[in-house]
């Protein structure tokens, strides 16, 4: 199964990334983890890679040969693609993980990320995976992806909801982009540090159709690994991860 994770800038995206990663490879399945998002550079981090890969988007000749791909019709030639077909320098992988990126902004003037979006897409569209095999996508924060058509290709939306009131709306909106896709959806909480606002939260999201799958708390480990760019290990957590996981093989 394909699992779009998605919500607010700075809500904990790559950080459940990261971490149903963990918890899926532990399983025993074979993890393929995609980098949509072309501001955050620190997933590879968090997944314990010493180094990014190189972009896909170098791959097909840059952001010129994209926008070119982009007016024919037809970005990727190949009509599948599997993680394992990829060439080396474009995957970085750990036992049986393994992460590609889509691409980065790096300078200013560079023009907008619609190219980058584009690739999304089209890859997750032609992207196969077999028995055994789960991914996950880091997305670009907001809802400009779903303009784009990128969840076109996933089975579960995954929103990432923080304590405050502009991560509420943006999951309430995401909620009904994914729906009005034939998507199914689920959020989790994360940073709450108290039952009394688990509560509040779960009733927002309730009124609003958004089914809470799982609740991550404050986790002083997780804080630490983002702020030193280290490897996020299962500890607190691992047992909200693990309901989250659950409920994702259940669909």
């Amino acid at each position: 199964m394909i699992v779009s994770i998605c919500g607010k800038g700075g809500s904990g995206k790559s950080v459940l990334t990261a971490l149903l990663a963990g918890e899926a490879e532990n399983r025993g399945y074979s993890v393929f983890v995609v980098d949509a998002d072309e501001s955050n550079s620190g997933l590879y981090r968090l997944l314990g890679l010493e180094s990014p890969p190189r972009p896909l988007m170098d791959f097909l000749g840059g952001k010129e040969a994209i926008k070119a791909g982009m007016g024919q019709g037809n970005v990727l030639a190949q009509d599948e693609v599997t993680p394992i077909s990829l060439p080396e320098e474009y995957v970085r992988d750990r036992n049986n993980l393994r992460l590609a990126a889509i691409g980065k902004i790096h300078q200013a003037l560079e023009g907008c990320a619609c190219p980058m979006g584009v690739l999304t897409r089209e890859f997750l569209k032609k992207l196969k995976l077999t028995s055994g095999e789960i991914a996950f996508v880091d997305m670009e924060a907001g809802v400009e992806h779903f303009g784009r058509g990128v969840e076109e290709a996933v089975d579960f939306v995954l929103l990432v909801v923080e304590p405050s009131m502009e991560s509420l709306q943006l999951a309430a909106r995401i909620r009904e982009l994914a729906s009005g896709m034939g998507k199914e959806v689920g959020a989790v909480l994360n940073k709450v540090s108290s039952q009394e606002w688990i509560q509040k939260l779960e009733q927002y999201l309730a009124d609003r159709s958004v089914s809470v799958v799982g609740i991550l708390s404050e986790d002083s480990s997780i804080f630490q690994a983002c702020l030193e760019g280290d490897r996020i290990e299962l500890s607190a957590s691992v047992k909200d991860v693990s309901a989250v996981l659950d409920h994702l093989l259940s669909q």
